[in-house]
């Protein structure tokens, strides 16, 4: 029996049509699943009984809850998901100062095995189905207090957004529908640590955020800290993101994570600012954050103030992103330490 979390809203639509009902009908059936997150047909009080009896019998209504909530001293909340199958999966929720904004996860581990990052230690197990990207979504929101609002939501936890392609672009679909969770496509960003043929497939799919994880201005650095960089190396990666259609302004996003010793030269930030000429773009230097899994480091304070200032003075939009939830280690980079 087909999970109805997985039928992006066109396909929602051509089942009520199937079944010889009006379209308006698919449309109030979104509303009850993703406004409303409700966690059965019974629930669809604007739905006649019969219709409701005969969508019990023809697909179901999936949700995810946590089996474990932890929140940190700052007001980050981490939220491990058990999955159907017994996998693991984690979100985080991170407090900003006037909205939320939820880390959501698209794969059960990562293949792509960047040294940085906690998640692909333990290698990959298999892709997210589209529902379960979305319920992580449902259960947070609907978690929250009628004082709380979520309004921006990053594909950056678990895994890569882009490799998951189908099942992630399905999950946009339905967030930044009106009929579904409704976000505006300014609010949604996909992450990826550069699988090119997939950029250029989301520049024509979506019009979501991009960012990208770049992290070294060499080569021979890249290969060292991305593996994936020695299929799509710097000159193609960076090609890519001057080909990417960006609406009128929006800006892609590089994320440089920044390791002690290997990214972190004033040399590394002059050649950032030329790596990005003509791109627009900001730059979001990523303290490393230490976990057990690694030996890196994170650089002092006056090599990162050194290293913003190189971009500003070449007039680059440049923040320091400031760790959150390091001490229950969800953090960027650190999930995937409870599977």
């Amino acid at each position: 029996m087909p999970d109805i979390k997985n039928m992006a809203i066109d396909e929602l639509e051509n089942l009520f049509l199937s079944m010889g009902e009006d379209k308006y009908r698919a449309e109030q059936a979104a509303l009850w699943i993703y406004r409303g997150l409700a966690p059965s047909f019974n629930h669809m009080t604007n739905l006649p009984v019969k219709l409701r009896e005969k969508l019990d019998e023809l697909c179901w209504i999936s949700a995810l809850s946590p089996i474990k909530e932890q929140k940190s001293r700052d007001g980050t909340r981490k939220y491990l998901f058990k999955l159907q199958d017994g996998n693991l999966i984690e979100g985080v929720l991170i407090p900003e100062t006037d909205h939320l904004t939820i880390c959501i996860s698209t794969q059960v581990g990562c293949a792509l095995g960047c040294k940085f990052c906690l998640t692909g230690k333990g290698g990959f197990i298999r892709n997210l189905k589209t529902s379960e990207i979305i319920n992580q979504i449902c259960y947070v929101k609907g978690s929250l207090s009628e004082k709380e609002k979520l309004s921006n939501i990053v594909l950056m936890g678990m895994g890569e957004p882009l490799a998951n392609y189908d099942n992630t672009l399905k999950a946009l679909r339905i967030i930044t529908h009106p009929k579904g969770l409704g976000f505006s496509t300014r609010k949604v960003t996909v992450s990826t640590a550069g699988l090119i043929p997939a950029i250029q497939r989301l520049g024509q799919d979506s019009k979501v955020n991009l960012a990208v994880s770049l992290n070294a201005t060499e080569n021979h650095t890249r290969d060292y800290l991305m593996p994936i960089n020695k299929t799509y190396p710097l000159d193609m990666l960076l090609n890519a993101c001057h080909e990417f259609p960006l609406p009128a302004r929006k800006r892609i996003t590089f994320e440089y994570i920044l390791i002690k010793g290997i990214n972190d030269s004033p040399n590394d930030a002059i050649r950032l600012t030329k790596l990005l000429k003509g791109i627009r773009c900001k730059i979001n230097l990523i303290p490393f954050n230490e976990h057990h899994a690694s030996s890196f480091k994170t650089p002092d304070n006056d090599v990162l103030s050194r290293f913003q200032e190189i971009l500003i003075e070449a007039n680059l939009t440049s923040t320091i992103r400031s760790a959150r939830g390091l001490d229950i280690l969800a953090a960027c980079g650190q999930l995937g330490n409870s599977r």
